[in-house]
């Protein structure tokens, strides 16, 4: 399980270095084979290769008779990247992925399970403020309603 976020950065050529805490881990279990593609919030997902091929399963056997559907299945897996974690505990980010989420610089990288999410920082941030509203307010999506915080 990966949780936890982290402020990481990008380097000239889009190489993005994964915390410590999580390169043993890639590099022993997943032979440090990811998988990047994007998600409609503009942020870009990471997963273990064998996570991704589950997903990946899944989304190609759904029916895909509305449009909606067929635009999920064409984001995620036209995007998808296969992505190598290098001896200096990098991955390189490919430049329509970085313009996609809007990367430059500074990154958020939050662990979510199986999966990782790259923020833009300042996106990451804005999202962070909004949900602490949100969570003022009460506003809970029905899902979590009996979710005991």
């Amino acid at each position: 399980m990966f949780r936890g976020g982290s402020s990481v950065k990008l380097d000239a050529k889009g190489r993005l270095a994964l915390p410590t805490r999580y390169r043993a881990l890639i590099s022993e279990r997943y032979a440090g084979q990811l998988v990047l593609t994007v998600h409609s919030d503009r942020c870009l997902l990471l997963y273990p290769q064998p996570e991704w091929e589950d997903l990946e399963l899944q989304l190609i056997r759904t029916p895909n008779h509305d449009r909606r559907t067929r635009d999920v299945q064409r984001m995620l897996v036209g995007y998808a990247t296969e992505v190598e974690m290098d001896s200096n505990g990098r991955i390189l980010i490919a430049p329509r992925l970085r313009e996609f989420a809007g990367l430059d610089k500074n990154a958020s990288l939050i662990g979510v399970g199986k999966k990782f999410e790259i923020w833009n920082e300042d996106a990451w941030e804005r999202i962070g403020s909004s949900w602490m509203e949100d969570d003022a307010a009460g506003d809970k999506p029905s899902p979590l309603e009996s979710l005991t915080l």
